[in-house]
């Protein structure tokens, strides 16, 4: 436990270098101010229900073993630093790991609405990352939809019994793809083509995340697969997670 307790620290202190390098507010995610005030509002109201559910499953899990406080501080910290690396991509938005997958492995999709809301909140108040009103639809695509399918993938391959590193990286990867499918459509429905439609913006957003985000699923989903073998390792969790 000693063990995992200093290599959450080691994630957290990265926070003071991050904040040492001046960010504008197009740096993370959906900047804020960017989307129009109905579809703010709409991805708001989405997200509350599984930031309720999440707040209740955290507090399940606290309850039933106090010592996985520590487990959830490093997946918290892993979803922080990860996504607040970044890439430009689109206007108004960015390309980045997502972070989610080791969450999603060791308790659940629904751990990670409150964990990535957390992280989202944080960036949006000390980075300049996203911000406070584009929150919501940035936690339905990073904590929410993206999490929920990488959580089906993880449940589906371990039903196939695929080799432990397989379903880790296929987890990962995912969630992170459908993530950025989600915030392409996300831009795409709030800024639709004036001629050829909603479907055609939507494309377009993908189109071009693709170029940068497909390497960086593919790293994501690496990167969580040595994380997660490091913890077995250590014998820090049971060898199949969740």
């Amino acid at each position: 436990m000693n063990e995992l307790k200093k290599e959450t620290s080691i994630g957290l202190t990265l926070l003071p270098l991050l904040m040492l390098f001046p960010q504008n507010a197009s740096a993370m995610h959906i900047m804020e101010g960017f989307l129009p005030p109905v579809w703010a509002l709409t991805w708001w109201i989405l997200f509350i229900p599984f930031l309720a559910l999440g707040i209740r499953k955290l507090k399940q899990i606290v309850s039933q073993d106090s010592h996985q406080k520590v487990l959830l501080a490093l997946c918290g910290a892993f979803i922080f630093v990860l996504s607040a690396l970044k890439l430009p991509s689109v206007t108004g938005s960015c390309s980045h790991p997502t972070g989610v997958g080791l969450a999603i492995i060791l308790f659940g999709f629904l751990i990670v609405p409150v964990l990535g809301g957390i992280a989202l909140l944080f960036q949006a108040l000390l980075l300049a990352h996203g911000g406070l009103t584009t929150l919501g639809a940035n936690g339905m695509s990073m904590a929410v939809v993206g999490p929920l399918v990488g959580y089906l993938i993880w449940l589906s391959a371990c039903k196939l019994t695929l080799r432990t590193d397989v379903s880790v990286f296929l987890c990962a990867f995912f969630a992170d793809l459908v993530t950025y499918a989600v915030t392409s459509m996300q831009l795409g429905v709030a800024f639709p083509d004036p001629h050829a439609g909603i479907m055609a913006s939507v494309l377009k957003f993908m189109s071009i995340f693709c170029i940068t985000q497909i390497p960086i699923a593919i790293a994501e989903g690496v990167l969580t697969v040595l994380v997660y073998e490091q913890l077995t390792k250590r014998q820090l969790l049971v060898a199949r997670g969740h």
